[in-house]
């Protein structure tokens, strides 16, 4: 399967330390009512670390349930344990997923032979079109542009999540293969769709899905002009998205717009006032309305 245009990692919605499955449903609805070209749950946007395997799973099956085969999902099935995303990997497939997004392991550093044999392996196990996610500012080891090179001869690993923040990155893996590369970084989305990039797998769309999908849209149907237009109009808010750690900067936006909570799981915690000012501030600027905090 090949994966294009703007997918949305999905923010988890909590009430009262439970997933809000309710609000879960609605913000499925509401990106594939704004054009989003796909979903992508339980990845690090939606708080995976802190997710119990029951509570992953269940936010597996609502995601694909409420698709409704209307948008591809890619869940987040990674580990630093290849044995336990081997297993969260088998329960996305039975759940009827049309890809995984697999992170680099984390914390225990494989050598570049042990990050092909991890995910080499996942690929023997499981049927399943496989999304590498390269994110060394998390997981302290990068793939690099060889081993991905090695890994795109397995057919079932399609693409690469490029959130390494590295242009020369991307440059060197489509130098060396034809795998899809999507953006894991808002504010690069534009450059790397010029380098050859097919998508992003976006955290600002859970703000403004509708925007993000119209920016790569534009761009795959030759109107440059008007996907830099959108590009440079957003960067402001991709840039206090980030302020703080990611999800907690998009998860309080959500809430300022009503859409949905901003409970936290620690070690995560609530945004500093400092900068929720800077945030509103962009969000003002950007046209959004914002809604008392409820």
């Amino acid at each position: 399967m090949k994966f294009q245009g703007s997918y949305t990692a999905l923010v988890t919605p909590f009430k009262n330390g439970k997933i809000d499955e309710k609000t879960l449903v609605k913000l499925v609805r509401r990106q594939i009512e704004s054009g989003t070209d796909g979903l992508v749950p339980v990845g690090t946007t939606g708080e995976s670390p802190t997710l119990s395997y029951k509570e992953h799973e269940r936010v597996i099956e609502i995601v694909v349930r409420a698709a409704g085969r209307r948008v591809p999902v890619i869940a987040g099935t990674g580990s630093n344990s290849t044995d336990e995303a081997i297993m969260l990997t088998r329960f996305a497939k039975k759940a009827g997923v049309d890809g995984v997004l697999l992170v680099s392991p984390y914390y225990n550093k494989p050598t570049q032979e042990g990050l092909y044999r991890h995910f080499e392996t996942i690929a023997k196990k499981v049927d399943v079109p496989i999304v590498l996610y390269n994110i060394p500012g998390r997981t302290g080891v990068l793939i690099h542009p060889e081993t991905i090179a090695r890994l795109a001869k397995i057919p079932t690993i399609v693409a690469v999540k490029e959130s390494t923040g590295n242009m020369d990155q991307a440059s060197q893996i489509l130098s060396l293969c034809g795998i899809t590369i999507l953006s894991g970084d808002d504010s690069l989305t534009l450059p790397l769709l010029s380098l050859g990039a097919k998508g992003v797998i976006s955290v600002i769309s859970n703000v403004i899905p509708d925007a993000v999908a119209r920016m790569v849209d534009a761009y795959f149907a030759g109107d440059e002009a008007a996907a830099r237009r959108l590009h440079y109009r957003m960067f402001p808010l991709c840039r206090a998205l980030f302020i703080e750690t990611n999800p907690i900067p998009v998860k309080r936006a959500m809430r300022l717009l009503g859409l949905c909570g901003d409970e936290l799981r620690l070690p995560l915690c609530p945004m500093q006032a400092s900068n929720e000012k800077i945030l509103r501030e962009a969000m003002k600027n950007y046209g959004l309305k914002t809604k008392g905090l409820f």
